[in-house]
C-alpha cells in the first residue's frame, strides 16, 4: 500500500487561523487589548527572529525578559494554548472529509487488502490471516502527562465543531451555532486552570484510562470490525463471524508499581473493581437502548423457549440482562467500600451476556431481520467480545530487585542464608524445589518487611482474580530465569491457582544482548516448560534501552534480541509473544505505526501485536472515535501486509554494517553520557528536570531512586527534559555520527542501499531527519547561557556542534540540500510551530532561572505556574512530551 501527501491542505490552514482569530478575540476580550498586543507583538518578533533577524532575536529577548508577574502566564499561555488549538485543527483534518476520501479506514483496509490479492494471495490465505490477527493495546499511565482530563474532553468538542463546519448544507443560523459554540469552548478554556493542583492518583489514572473507553473505544472498536468485514467482502474473502475479538485493550493504570510507591496492593484491587463497575455501567446504557428499540414479536423456537415464550422475547431476555448488570453494580460498589455483600447473580462471565445476546441476533437472521440483527445489537455483541467482563484487564508490574528483596527477607527468616547473595545456579534450585513442593514455604500470617508484605499483598490480590481479569505479570530489569521462578514462588505462597502469563522485560543493552540466553535457561527447565504450556510472553524495552545505549545501537539490540527470540521459540516448539514497550518519541523507539510495526523482524508479527501505548499517544491515537477507528485501521493492515508478505531479512553485510554503527554509536553515546563525570550536573541544569519533581503532573516519581543518577532516571522524563531545551539529544546522539564514520570509510553506497532495502534501516534515518528538524541547536545556548554554570559550558558546547555536524552528515548520505525537503507540509507545519514555540523555550529558561535563583517550591507562585504552561506549551508545540 502506498502512502502519498495530500496536495491541498488549505481547509487545514483556513482552521488554524480561525482558531486563532477566536483566541486572540478571548484574549483581548479577557485580559484586556493591551495584552493582546503584546502577544502580537512577541509573535511578530519572533517569525522575524526565525527568517534570521538577528535584532529581532535581541528584542524579542529583552521583551520577554521585562516581562512583569501580571504578565507572565497569561502571555505563555496565548502562545500554548495557540499550540493546543493548532493540535487539534491537526489531529481532526485527518479524519477530515477531505483526508478521507484518501485516507479513511475503510480505504486503509480495502487497499492492503487489494495490494495482498493483486500480490496473488488467495482468499484463504487472507481467511486465515485475519483469523490470527491480534492487536493488544496496552494503555500505561505518563508520569510527564500534561493536559487534564478536562481540557481533553474540551478539546473533542472543539474537534467536533470543526467536523460540523466542513459540512455543506448549514444554514446561517447553525454555522451561527457552531460557532458560538467554539467560543464558548475557548473561554471554558481561558477562564478554567491548565493544570491539576494536586498530582493524580493512580486510582485517578485508571478512571483516566477508562474514560478513554467510553468516550472512544466504545464506538471505534464495532466501527473497525464494520470497515474490516467490509472490506474483507470486498476481495471475496469471508466475512468476520460476530465473535470475532481481533483487537483487545490491556491497562497498566493501577498495576504498574515498578518505582511507584503509590500503586499498592490495596489500590490494585481497587481498579480491578472499579474496571468491573465501569464495564457493566456501558453494558447497561447499551442494554437500555436495545429495550427501547427491539419490540419485535417474530423469533424463532430457540429464542421463545429460552424467554419462556414472552410476547415481547427480545425485551424479556434484555429486561433480564439489565436486572443482572444493575445487580452487578450494586455488588461491586458494595465491595469497594468493603462492605459485606453476596456475591451472587452477577456477571462474571462473558458468555453470561455473549449467549443471550447471540441468541437474540440468530433469531433475527431466521427471521429474516439481518437489517435489525446487524445494527446495534451486533455491535453489542462485538464489544462484549472485546472488553469482555473486565473492561480493560490489567497488568501486574515491578522490579526484579523488589522480589529480590522479598525472598531475602524471606530466606533469612528461614534460617536458610540470604538470598540476594546466592549465585544464580543456587537461586534456580532453591526455587525449584519450593515450586515442586506442595508444603507453603512460610507459615500462615507470616510478616516480613514492610516492602516484602506489600509485595505478598500484591500477590494475594492477582491469586484472588479470575483470569480473565490480568494480562500478564512484567518484570522490569529482568537478567535471568531465576527473575521469572521468583515471581512464581511468590504467586504460590499467595494461593494463586491460575497460570498467569509471566513477562521477562529486558531492559538494557546487555539485558537485551542476552535475552535469548536468560530464555533458554529457563524454558530447559521441565518444570517450567510445563507451567509456559506452550506459550511464553518477553518484553523489549525500547525505553531504558535508549537511555542506556543511544538510539541505534539499542534499535539494533533490540532487532537482534527478536530475531533470537523468535528462532529459539520456533525450536522449543513455544508461540512466543513479543511485548513491545515503545513510547511516543524516537528516544523510546516511537516512529510512524506503519513503518515501525513493517521495520520488525520476519515473523515478529504472526502471534499478533502487543504494544504499550501511553499517555499523549492514548490521546494522539485514540483519543476520539473516528482517530481511533482509523489507527486500529492501520495496525490491522501493517500486521497483516507483515504476515502475508514477509518482509526483507537483512543480507549478511548489512548485519555487519549495523554492528559496527551500534558500536560506534553507542561509544560515542556513553562517551557522553556515563564517561564524563560532569555530565549529570550538566543535564540537571541545562534542562527543566530538577523542577519535573514539582510538577503535579503524573503519580509516578520521576526516578525510581531519589539519590540515584543518569541510571535511575525514568526514561520518559529523561527524553521530555532534553526535548523541553530542544537539543532532543536522546533521540540522535552518536547515530549520525556513526553514518558519517561509514561514509568516511567509502560505505556510502551500502548505506543507500540499506535504506532503499531494508525497511528498519530507512525507519531509522526517517527518524532522524525528523528529530534534527525539530532540535534547535540555538535555544540549547539559550538555556546554556541563563541556567548553566561556566565550567560545564563546553558539554553544551560539544553537543550542539555535534548537533550540527550529525545533521549535516545525514544530509549528505541522502544527498539532500534540506530536512524533510520531499514533505512539503510537515516542514511546513514544524516551521509555523517555532513561530509560538520559541517565544515559549525563551520564556521558559529566564523563568528557570528566576526559580533556582529564588529557591522556591510554590507551585501557586506566578513563576511556577508559568513554568509550567511554557513546559505544556513546548510539549504540544513538539507534538510530545517523551
Amino acid at each position: 500500500m502506498t502512502v502519498s501527501e495530500p496536495s491541498d491542505y488549505s481547509s487545514l490552514r483556513s482552521n488554524v487561523s480561525f482558531l486563532g482569530r477566536m483566541l486572540g478575540e478571548m484574549v483581548a476580550s479577557a485580559e484586556g487589548d493591551d495584552c493582546l498586543a503584546l502577544v502580537e507583538q512577541i509573535r511578530t518578533l519572533s517569525k522575524a527572529a526565525r527568517d534570521g533577524d538577528d535584532s529581532a532575536r535581541e528584542g524579542l529577548l529583552a521583551l520577554l525578559r521585562g516581562l512583569d508577574e501580571a504578565q507572565l502566564v497569561p502571555v505563555a499561555r496565548a502562545f500554548s494554548q495557540f499550540l493546543n488549538l493548532a493540535n487539534i485543527a491537526d489531529q481532526q483534518h485527518t479524519v477530515s472529509r477531505e483526508m478521507d476520501s484518501q485516507f479513511s479506514a475503510s480505504q486503509t483496509l480495502a487497499e492492503a487488502l487489494e495490494d495482498l490479492t493483486n500480490g496473488g494471495l488467495g482468499k484463504e490465505a487472507i481467511n486465515e490471516a485475519v483469523a490470527r490477527l491480534r492487536i493488544e493495546l496496552v494503555l500505561t499511565a505518563h508520569p510527564t502527562e500534561i493536559t487534564r482530563r478536562t481540557l481533553i474532553h474540551k478539546h473533542g468538542e472543539i474537534a467536533a465543531c470543526l467536523s460540523a463546519l466542513e459540512l455543506s448544507g448549514h444554514t446561517e443560523r447553525e454555522r451561527a451555532q457552531v460557532v458560538f459554540r467554539l467560543r464558548e469552548l475557548i473561554a471554558q478554556i481561558w477562564y478554567g486552570m491548565d493544570f491539576r493542583s494536586e498530582k493524580p492518583t493512580p486510582v485517578d489514572e485508571a478512571r483516566w484510562g477508562f474514560a478513554v473507553v467510553e468516550d472512544s473505544l466504545w464506538a471505534a472498536v464495532p466501527q473497525f470490525l464494520r470497515r474490516l468485514n467490509a472490506a474483507l467482502r470486498s476481495q471475496g474473502a469471508d466475512g468476520l463471524p460476530i465473535d470475532a475479538a481481533p483487537v483487545s485493550f490491556l491497562s497498566w493504570m493501577g498495576g504498574d508499581r515498578d518505582g511507584n510507591p503509590f500503586v499498592t496492593a490495596e489500590v490494585t484491587r481497587e481498579v480491578l473493581l472499579l474496571a468491573r463497575w465501569k464495564a457493566a455501567d456501558l453494558y447497561l446504557a447499551d442494554i437500555g437502548v436495545l429495550i427501547d428499540e427491539l419490540s419485535m414479536t417474530r423469533c424463532n423456537s430457540a429464542l421463545a423457549e429460552f424467554s419462556g415464550k414472552a410476547r415481547e422475547p427480545y425485551r424479556e431476555v434484555l429486561r433480564d440482562l439489565r436486572r443482572m448488570l444493575q445487580h452487578t453494580k450494586q455488588v461491586l460498589e458494595a465491595q469497594l467500600e468493603q462492605e459485606p455483600v453476596a456475591v451472587e447473580g452477577i456477571f462474571e462471565e462473558v458468555s453470561q451476556l455473549a449467549g443471550p445476546l447471540t441468541l437474540c441476533y440468530q433469531s433475527m437472521i431466521d427471521c429474516g431481520m439481518e437489517v435489525i440483527a446487524n445494527g446495534a445489537l451486533l455491535d453489542l455483541i462485538r464489544r462484549v467480545h472485546c472488553f469482555g467482563v473486565h473492561l480493560l484487564r490489567l497488568d501486574i508490574r515491578q522490579h526484579s530487585e523488589r522480589h529480590e528483596a522479598a525472598l531475602s527477607d524471606m530466606t533469612r527468616w528461614l534460617g536458610l542464608g540470604d538470598y540476594a547473595d546466592w549465585d544464580e545456579e543456587a537461586r534456580q534450585a532453591f526455587l525449584l524445589r519450593e515450586l515442586n513442593n506442595r508444603r507453603p514455604l512460610l507459615p500462615w500470617g507470616w510478616e516480613g518487611e514492610p516492602d516484602t508484605n506489600e509485595v505478598l499483598a500484591t500477590c494475594k490480590v492477582v491469586a484472588q482474580q479470575s483470569p480473565d481479569a490480568l494480562g500478564a505479570y512484567v518484570i522490569s530489569m529482568a537478567r535471568q530465569p531465576s527473575d521469572v521462578l521468583a515471581v512464581l514462588l511468590l504467586l504460590k505462597e499467595q494461593g494463586c491457582r491460575h497460570n498467569i502469563p509471566i513477562s521477562p522485560l529486558f531492559e538494557t543493552l546487555d539485558d537485551l544482548e542476552n535475552a535469548a540466553d536468560a530464555m533458554q535457561a529457563l524454558l530447559d527447565q521441565a518444570w517450567y516448560r510445563g507451567y509456559a504450556d506452550g506459550r511464553q510472553m518477553v518484553m523489549i524495552g525500547y525505553s531504558d534501552s535508549a537511555k542506556d545505549a543511544g538510539m541505534m545501537a539499542a534499535g539494533w539490540a533490540q532487532y537482534r534480541a527478536q530475531e533470537a527470540l523468535l528462532a529459539q521459540a520456533r525450536q522449543y516448539g513455544v508461540e512466543l509473544t513479543l511485548f513491545h514497550g515503545r513510547g511516543g518519541t524516537i528516544g523510546r523507539g516511537g516512529a510512524p505505526a506503519r513503518d515501525a510495526l513493517l521495520s520488525q523482524p520476519p515473523g515478529s508479527l504472526h502471534t499478533g501485536l502487543r504494544v504499550t501505548e501511553q499517555g499523549e499517544m492514548i490521546r494522539a491515537k485514540l483519543g476520539g472515535t473516528a482517530i481511533a477507528t482509523k489507527t486500529l485501521a492501520l495496525y490491522a493492515s501493517a500486521i497483516l501486509e507483515a504476515n502475508l508478505v514477509t518482509p526483507p531479512a537483512p543480507e549478511d553485510r548489512w548485519r555487519e554494517m549495523m554492528d559496527r554503527l551500534a558500536q560506534d554509536s553507542c561509544d560515542s553515546y556513553r562517551a557522553y553520557v556515563r564517561d564524563n563525570p560532569d555530565f549529570v550536573r550538566y543535564f540537571r541544569q541545562a534542562t527543566p528536570e530538577q523542577e519535573l519533581g514539582i510538577l503535579p503532573l503524573g503519580s509516578r516519581p520521576t526516578r525510581r531512586k531519589a539519590d540515584g543518577g543518569i541510571e535511575s532516571l525514568r526514561a520518559i522524563p529523561w527524553i521530555f527534559a532534553w526535548s523541553q531545551n530542544r537539543l532532543m539529544l536522546p533521540a540522535w546522539l552518536g547515530a549520525a555520527e556513526s553514518l558519517a564514520r561509514a561514509v568516511a570509510d567509502s560505505e556510502r553506497d551500502c548505506l543507500l542501499e540499506m535504506a532503499r532495502e531494508w525497511p528498519f534501516f530507512a525507519t531509522r534515518l526517517s527518524m532522524l531527519e525528523m528529530v534534527f528538524v525539530k532540535a534547535d541547536a540555538g535555544l540549547s545556548a539559550y538555556y546554556d547561557e541563563l541556567l548553566v554554570e561556566p565550567e560545564l559550558k563546553p558539554i553544551g558546547e560539544a553537543l550542539r556542534a555535534q548537533l550540527r555536524a550529525d545533521r549535516s552528515a545525514l544530509l549528505e548520505l541522502l544527498g539532500k540540500e534540506a530536512l524533510l525537503e520531499d514533505q512539503g507540509w510537515l516542514l511546513e507545519s514544524l516551521q509555523l510551530r517555532n513561530i509560538y514555540t520559541d517565544p515559549l523555550n525563551y520564556l521558559q529558561a529566564e523563568l528557570l532561572k528566576r526559580e533556582r535563583e529564588q529557591g522556591s517550591e510554590n507551585t501557586a507562585s506566578e513563576t511556577v505556574q508559568a513554568i509550567m504552561v511554557t513546559i505544556a506549551g513546548v510539549a504540544a508545540g513538539m507534538r510530545n512530551t517523551g
